[in-house]
């Protein structure tokens, strides 16, 4: 006597568990991103006799049925938002700081000061709940409509404050330092304020790209692959922003408190390139990866780790601060291993396709 039919599909359990996924989904790719986010893998395709899972997710696309998008409203117009974002973010940044420039390392200044600066993630975007709609464009065949629309009116959320908090820290805390050349901490430190501007804009790009590769990738692995070099030129686009910033900076204080004794040679572009020290413009860079890196993080959903490696930056700055280090050593010390961290998880989280649903 045969023993008793197996009525059980693992192929029709997974779709009841993931039915929401795949009846918004717009291609199999995109069932191939949730469930792999889920925490799926080859054991699970293998399961479901399939050889991988983007092969399971081709079923379960075609065996869903699509569920008919609500109407969305008017689209607004995704570069004038992307540049006001910047803009914005730009100012929220580094008015406090040239507050803080202008009268002084007091208490009574700096407290107000970093007000804007902690809802500043909240305000330009970078919260966990602003999707990342694509800033210029046909539309991107992959928004998942209703699924990545945020709340109306929702209050900024602690992992965006913490990123705000960390952004303060990061910014202030040179403003607060003691240091012999104090006008060049300024000069460089408003610089940076005004780059988290492009740091916005980065990741807004960022996330654009990711989502047009989204609907255009056939697989993961082919997915994967077109996302490999754009957090590089995200990064590096963001960092040749705070270069010209922060050279542009650094000339308007060789015109405004030349040094003393005999004037050098080469004019102004001379002056403002020797104003400061080689260990100075690298110190700048890891003060553009701690501005940059946290964004990108945020505005890929990843906001926790955003908030936790903003705050990292500079609490791992202060420790070699508090013993005695100058300011470029220190943030070359203890932000650049930070930064070195975050660097590397971004590299291997952000390439994933569950980033940018």
């Amino acid at each position: 006597m045969s023993g008793p039919a197996v009525s059980a599909d693992p192929v029709r359990e997974l779709m009841a568990e993931h039915r929401d996924l795949c009846e918004r989904a717009v291609d199999p790719l995109e069932i191939a991103a949730g469930l792999e986010e889920a925490g799926l893998g080859p054991d699970a395709a293998a399961r479901c006799r399939h050889a991988d899972l983007f092969s399971l997710a081709e079923e379960l696309y075609a065996r869903v049925p699509r569920r008919p998008p609500p109407p969305e409203p008017p689209e607004p117009r995704h570069c004038a938002a992307a540049a006001r974002a910047a803009l914005t973010a730009a100012a929220l940044a580094a008015l406090p700081c040239a507050a803080v420039a202008a009268f002084g390392a007091r208490w009574p200044v700096l407290l107000p000061a970093a007000v804007p600066l902690v809802l500043l993630p909240a305000l330009t975007g970078t919260a966990p709940a602003e999707p990342a709609p694509p800033p210029c464009g046909p539309p991107c065949p992959a928004e998942l409509g209703p699924a990545s629309t945020p709340p109306a009116g929702s209050r900024p959320r602690p992992a965006a404050l913490g990123h705000g908090l960390g952004l303060a820290a990061l910014l202030l805390l040179p403003l607060a330092a003691p240091g012999p050349d104090r006008p060049l901490a300024a000069a460089l430190v408003l610089a940076a304020a005004v780059s988290a501007g492009s740091a916005e804009r980065a990741a807004r790009w960022y996330r654009q790209v990711g989502r047009g590769h989204l609907g255009a990738a056939r697989t993961l692995a082919e997915f994967r692959a077109r996302m490999r070099p754009v957090l590089p030129v995200a990064v590096a686009l963001h960092l040749a922003v705070l270069a010209v910033l922060s050279y542009a900076a650094l000339a308007v204080l060789a015109v405004v408190a030349p040094r003393p004794g005999p004037g050098h040679g080469g004019g102004l572009l001379h002056l403002a390139a020797e104003r400061a020290s080689p260990a100075a413009w690298a110190a700048q860079g890891v003060l553009g990866l701690l501005l940059v890196l946290p964004a990108l993080l945020a505005r890929c959903g990843r906001t926790t780790a955003a908030a936790l490696g903003a705050l990292a930056g500079p609490v791992a700055t202060a420790v070699p601060l508090a013993l005695g280090r100058s300011w470029p050593s220190a943030v070359l010390l203890g932000g650049g291993a930070v930064a070195a961290v975050l660097l590397a998880y971004g590299w291997a989280l952000l390439g994933r396709a569950g980033a940018h649903r």
